[in-house]
């Protein structure tokens, strides 16, 4: 199982986004590479800010942090979501723990062409730190968590896992 220092970024945002596909992640169940969503997620992600290097924390894998401290997030979706929030935030509190001084995040929305800014306060760090305390036992359950309902689901690699019957 994984301990508090092993979540990251991906953790944070099945969290937020499904607490089953979390639990299937953790015990190595990854359809991703099978989801069109996933390869387009991809395809943004490398043609965009191409000058932008991501920055490798080990569990956590940020897309690039500039000179003044903002962590960047480029995100496929035309709307920003709870978990995209939350993973950055994630990405800044990872930052503080190694003792660099995240001012926040800014995510970016290439196809609507939005950026979002996201100040990184003391509030934001004890949600960021819940987070984690959050992962850590749902991935430590016994059983998976329930499934979403299934209008939820759409465009979720994992759909055919949860909804085969």
């Amino acid at each position: 199982m994984i301990g508090a220092a092993d979540v990251g970024g991906v953790h944070v945002k099945y969290l937020y986004h499904c607490p089953r596909q979390l639990w299937l992640y953790v015990r190595g169940i990854r359809p991703e590479h099978l989801s069109d969503r996933v390869q387009l997620g991809e395809a943004v992600h490398e043609t965009s800010y191409r000058r932008s290097q991501p920055v490798d924390l080990g569990a956590a894998k940020l897309d690039h942090l500039d000179g003044a401290l903002w962590v960047h997030e480029v995100k496929s979706s035309a709307v920003s979501r709870a978990a995209d929030n939350a993973q950055a935030i994630h990405y800044c509190y990872r930052l503080h723990e190694v003792g660099i001084d995240a001012k926040g995040a800014i995510l970016h929305y290439p196809a609507t062409r939005r950026t979002i800014r996201i100040p990184y306060t003391t509030e934001q760090a004890a949600k960021a730190a819940a987070d984690v305390v959050t992962v850590l036992e749902t991935v430590a359950a016994p059983s998976s968590p329930p499934r979403l309902a299934r209008p939820a689901c759409k465009g979720c690699s994992y759909i055919d896992y949860c909804w085969m019957e």
